[in-house]
């Protein structure tokens, strides 16, 4: 028998479950102010960091500040755009004007930063009200969220249990609703698997569809995403972040403000199950939960074939590209302070560290992979599959105790594929395990149709909530 499981949302003030669709009506007639909404959201941030740490920072003074300002252009009639006067959070990982970002690193230097990352700088524009940073690992190197900075992120579903990583902490204040718009970073599924794991939605648009500045170890691996209670405020909060910007060099000179909303339809769709994760095995529970939802795509009219990734070496391409980048983000840490960084990381560079000489190797195959990916994308709308091949396991552990694995790529192998072909993916729950621990579902589509993606993804959502 399924035990009771309370949803984190249930002892929020009704102030913080409202999405972006519902407050900004209310701001409009003034039946409802972005002051009254910020205050209720810096309230829930408080009242769940002590059980959850969710936040590494809470800014009560700028948030209010923002607020009013919000309240004001909302009674002239002057909005700055649908999100304004919406609460949203940063992850401590994403530069901020006047905030210091410290990665989760006891190693990074507490000075307030001196300009925004593009994505936050046109938030700002946007009017979003900034509650706080949440919390990472360190340098979000791992998919679960602890760091020698800020210790242990859990789970608001089952506090035994980690919130997934790196953006661990956005998908504990989304879960909870401490703010509507969680900005969340993705270099091997850092917005998909907290959202799976803490039953949210989790999106991570095309490559450079959001500017990413400044560079980083990881590259063309990182995307810049979000984190919400639904698929409309995802998608709200990537098309203010989206555009060009000249210091991201890797965008191309032309990038869409927003993507077409072409509406494919479930019913008729080509969709692609994905079954098969590119390291390790499913977790038979959580592979019959996804098998469940799949069937009911099925049902719903859309025509699944199994497929299967177009190479059988993707996990070693990752593991080239990520560990060589963590080799590289801790050569920059003088030696002396090394003894102060996640042992975990500390790990992972070494090996990087003698896998330098393979990586132009492993470049060359990732662009086989991804064309091979593009490939396959072209037959069909979308692919389906496990948002992770575990669910959500004890805090503090970097893998599921006793399972013989030994990093987290082991179990993330649905999701680092995509950072290497670089499609846009969106990760929606499907349902608990019998003892209450939250599973998603991820959808996949071509790179720059995004909105096709959102579109099949609507529908699925949908027809997942419905009875």
């Amino acid at each position: 028998m399924r035990p009771s499981v309370q949803s984190p949302l249930l002892d929020a003030d009704p102030l913080c479950r409202l999405h972006t669709a519902e407050l900004t009506p209310l701001y409009r007639s003034g039946e409802l102010s972005p002051v009254e909404v910020a205050r209720a959201a810096l309230a829930r941030a408080e009242a769940i960091n002590s059980p959850y740490n969710a936040f590494t920072y809470i800014d009560h003074e700028g948030a209010t500040e923002q607020a009013r300002a919000a309240e004001q252009r909302w009674r002239s009639g002057s909005p700055l755009s649908p999100i304004d006067g919406v609460p949203t959070t940063i992850k401590d990982i994403v530069w901020v004007k006047g905030w210091v970002i410290r990665f989760g690193s006891l190693t990074s230097k507490a000075q307030p930063q001196h300009e925004d990352a593009p994505a936050v700088e046109r938030l700002r524009r946007a009017g979003a009200v900034f509650l706080g940073l949440t919390t990472t690992p360190e340098f979000g190197w791992k998919a679960v969220t602890d760091s020698p900075l800020s210790g242990i992120t859990r789970n608001p579903w089952m506090p035994r249990v980690t919130a997934g990583g790196s953006s661990g902490g956005a998908a504990v204040a989304a879960a909870t609703g401490a703010g509507v718009l969680h900005l969340a970073t993705d270099g091997g599924g850092s917005a998909r698997i907290p959202a799976s794991f803490t039953a949210t939605v989790g999106f991570k648009p095309s490559f450079a569809r959001v500017p990413v500045f400044p560079v980083n170890a990881y590259g063309t691996l990182t995307h810049i995403g979000a984190i919400a209670r639904n698929i409309a405020d995802v998608d709200a909060m990537v098309s203010v972040m989206a555009g060009r910007d000249v210091r991201d060099w890797t965008q191309c000179a032309y990038v869409p403000t927003a993507p077409e909303h072409s509406q494919t339809a479930l019913t008729g769709a080509r969709v692609g199950y994905w079954s098969q994760p590119a390291a390790g095995k499913v977790d038979p529970e959580v592979a019959q939960i996804v098998e469940r939802a799949v069937r009911r795509i099925e049902r719903a009219g859309a025509c699944v074939e199994p497929v299967q990734l177009p190479r059988d070496d993707v996990l070693d391409i990752f593991q080239h590209h990520w560990l060589c980048g963590a080799a590289t983000r801790i050569d920059a840490i003088p030696e002396q302070d090394r003894s102060r960084v996640d042992h975990g990381l500390l790990e992972a560079a070494c090996l990087g560290s003698h896998m330098t000489l393979g990586l132009v190797s492993a470049q060359m195959r990732r662009a086989e992979f991804g064309s091979a990916m593009d490939q396959l994308l072209r037959e069909y709308d979308v692919l389906v599959s496990p948002a992770a091949a575990v669910a959500p396991f004890e805090a503090g552990h970097e893998v599921p105790p006793g399972s013989g694995m030994s990093r987290w790529f082991d179990w993330a192998g649905f999701s680092f594929p995509v950072n290497l072909s670089q499609q846009p993916a969106i990760v929606l729950p499907c349902g608990l395990t019998t003892d209450g621990r939250p599973v998603g579902i991820q959808l996949v589509g071509a790179r720059g149709e995004d909105g096709r993606l959102l579109s099949v993804a609507g529908d699925v959502a949908r027809l997942l909530n419905s009875p």
